[in-house]
């Protein structure tokens, strides 16, 4: 026993150490990783401490909410996204999106002790535990599937398809039913968990779906999202909401039924990116993080206003008038994942640009204590654009940040009309901001040669705010440099092409398919401007800038207009070789080793 004992700390403090020296190194090499950017956090029943997932550093912080101080604090794996408490408030299960891990590990006393590690590929984000402590599921945004990992197995032993970039999702009280964000199909999808089946797939031209929440009854998951209205962005549009809007919602689990909703934007104050969200302990209210507006959103439960169809554009204004119904609260920085512990009255927030846990009082509407999660770090113009690049008050009437489209860095699941062509009604795909420096010229037609000008245009025009400082668009452009793109799924474990890849590497290249002779370089594009029949009467500009081949794996919509849904599409009806720049027709087998290849870029 002594001997088995001697072992098993051996291999905790090996694993310990791995942790740490990744931690070094990701410091080492991020500009940002002296930031702690805490996104998520857990408390435990009785609020003596909580556990944040800390994103630019990689680390989790055990803090005692009592003292106020930083118990312990633990490398985990690269980009942590998410982190769940297990059922008897022992475990913490963090997902891991950019090493494709989920981190298991206890509190013991003071301490964070490393369990297992479990690899799931796929960039993992939340977790949710059943009820007996057997399985655990976990979204797996790559792979549009949750994956179904065994608890004593350590490992995935079934992947359930639930729809497109799914990110959060909840499991019902009894363990029945799981309700899955799938922002990438603009909706929310519910498992049933005992047949491991998507029973329903809901679509409601949603982006950016937030965190999700069970009622005790099991009866309806809630959630915040994004709603995107497909209107041109004009003063107007944007004062009526019918540009970029944010809902409240929710699912029923119980039985089929279309999704209910409310508006929680205020004419002439809006709410910018809506993100966490928790029910209070005795379910009378709703809490959500606000995170562009950077407040807590809080609303009274039993008589929030859902409905099916017909939700307003704004807040209804019964809610306005009754502040027993409907608040705001200030807290600055950007807030995200927020739980409630024991207490009905208090909510503990997670503020990533604080780098700390904010104490907010509900009953006195205002936060009561801060515990910073490291020492103040000075502020560089990485973090400086960072702030704004978040920052929904840059936008007329505050109603959306850069963020708000480009998620994370990337796209978003929807067409959209910014202006930045000169024409109205001339919808196309959001492109990724990823290696953004290297990929000149920009927008869709190419016509933007200077980086510095299109920075100050998006603020400008697509926002409709307020004239940018120099300093403030120096600042967007250093933070955007820091943008590090997802690594990808479609690769080996050491990075190689798998042996289709390899075909389709020599189909990619051959003057059959011709694909090479546009999409060319580190970044898969040539920076030229082609005209391929492609454009509509309404386009200010003819031609389009190759895009970037880079992560093409991700994207829901594919071409400039966004009417090809697949790779298999795009290569037979709207793209196909023989019709672009190849010499003929490729056979079903290259075509299927091309896709292979074009997904592991």
């Amino acid at each position: 026993m002594r001997r088995y004992r001697c072992w098993n700390a051996l291999l905790l403090l090996c694993i310990t150490l791995v942790m740490i020296g990744s931690a070094q190194a990701q410091e080492a090499a991020h500009p940002l990783a002296n930031h702690r950017s805490p996104v998520d956090l857990v408390v435990n029943p009785t609020d003596t401490w909580a556990v944040t997932v800390n994103q630019t550093s990689g680390t989790l912080s055990l803090v005692g909410l009592e003292e106020g101080v930083v118990w312990d604090e633990v490398a985990v794996g690269k980009r942590p996204v998410a982190v769940t408490l297990g059922p008897q408030a022992r475990r913490v299960y963090v997902g891991c999106s950019y090493s494709g891990d989920v981190h298991v590990l206890e509190i013991s006393g003071k301490q964070l002790l490393p369990i297992a590690v479990i690899h799931t590929g796929w960039q993992p984000h939340e977790v949710a535990i059943s009820p007996d402590n057997q399985r655990a599921y976990v979204a797996l945004a790559a792979a549009n599937q949750v994956g179904v990992i065994d608890l004593q197995q350590r490992k995935v032993v079934t992947r359930i398809d639930v729809g497109r970039w799914p990110r959060y999702l909840a499991l019902s009280p009894d363990g029945k039913r799981l309700a899955v964000g799938a922002s990438g199909d603009g909706g929310v999808s519910v498992v049933d968990t005992t047949t491991n089946k998507m029973i329903s797939l809901q679509r409601f031209v949603a982006i950016n779906v937030g965190h999700m929440q069970v009622s005790k009854n099991g009866e309806y998951a809630y959630f915040p999202w994004m709603f995107y209205h497909h209107n041109p962005i004009t003063r107007t549009n944007i004062q009526r909401g019918w540009v970029l809007a944010s809902r409240l919602g929710r699912v029923r689990l119980s039985q089929p039924g279309r999704r209910e909703a409310f508006s929680l934007d205020v004419r002439g104050k809006a709410v910018g990116d809506p993100h966490g969200l928790a029910l209070s302990p005795q379910e009378d209210r709703i809490a959500v993080t606000a995170s562009g507006s950077h407040e807590v959103l809080v609303y009274r439960k039993h008589d929030a206003p859902f409905q099916e169809y017909g939700d307003t554009d704004h807040l209804v204004p019964e809610l306005q008038r009754d502040q027993d119904r409907f608040y705001r609260i200030p807290v600055g920085g950007r807030p995200m994942g927020l739980r409630f512990g024991s207490r009905n009255h208090l909510v503990y927030v997670a503020n990533y640009l604080q780098d700390a846990i904010q104490v907010v009082d509900l009953d006195k509407r205002q936060p009561v204590r801060q515990i910073a999660l490291g020492k103040t770090i000075e502020m560089t113009s990485a973090r400086r654009g960072e702030v704004i690049f978040h920052d929904a008050q840059r936008s007329l009437d505050q109603w959306y940040s850069c963020h708000s489209c480009h998620y994370e860095g990337g796209i978003n699941s929807e067409r959209m009309d910014t202006f930045n062509d000169g024409t109205a009604f001339t919808f196309k795909t959001v492109l990724p901001l990823y290696g953004l420096v290297e990929t000149a010229p920009w927008t869709w037609h190419g016509w933007q040669q200077d980086l510095n000008a299109a920075m100050r245009k998006s603020i400008t025009s697509t926002m409709l705010g307020a004239e940018p400082s120099q300093q403030d668009v120096s600042d967007l452009l250093t933070y955007i440099k820091t943008l590090q793109e997802p690594p990808n799924p479609y690769l080996q474990p050491d990075g190689s092409l798998s042996p289709q890849a390899v075909r389709g590497q020599a189909v990619f290249r051959s003057s059959q398919a011709g694909c090479a002779s546009c999409h060319k370089g580190p970044y898969f594009t040539d920076g030229e401007i082609h005209d391929l029949g492609l454009g509509e009467e309404k386009d200010k500009y003819q031609g389009f800038n190759t895009p970037t081949l880079r992560g093409v794996y991700r994207k829901v919509r594919l071409l400039h207009h966004g009417r090809a849904k697949s790779l298999q599409q795009l290569l037979t009806e709207y793209h196909a070789s023989q019709d672009v720049a190849g010499s003929g027709k490729l056979t079903d087998q290259q075509l299927a080793d091309l896709i292979a290849y074009l997904k592991s870029l």
